[in-house]
């Protein structure tokens, strides 16, 4: 997906604000502005737990942020 500054935004990131029910949703979910979520190309790594909650465990942190969490155990 072509976020709005014309990069491309993190799949796993995408598929994270679908399943939460969109940008909006997502926001809400996490207390933050939907600005804050529209303006994300990647996920924050202290956004990371957060949404793996937010998401039930359907994006995982290691999906979200292999960089930081490593790989799936």
């Amino acid at each position: 997906m072509t976020h709005r500054n014309g990069k491309h935004r993190d799949r796993s990131l995408v598929r994270a604000i679908a399943v939460a029910g969109g940008p909006a949703a997502l926001a809400r979910t996490l207390e933050i502005t939907v600005q804050a979520v529209s303006n994300w190309r990647r996920c924050p790594p202290d956004r990371a737990i957060a949404i793996e909650e937010a998401t039930n465990g359907v994006v995982k942190r290691y999906e979200l942020r292999p960089d930081v969490f490593g790989k799936a155990a």
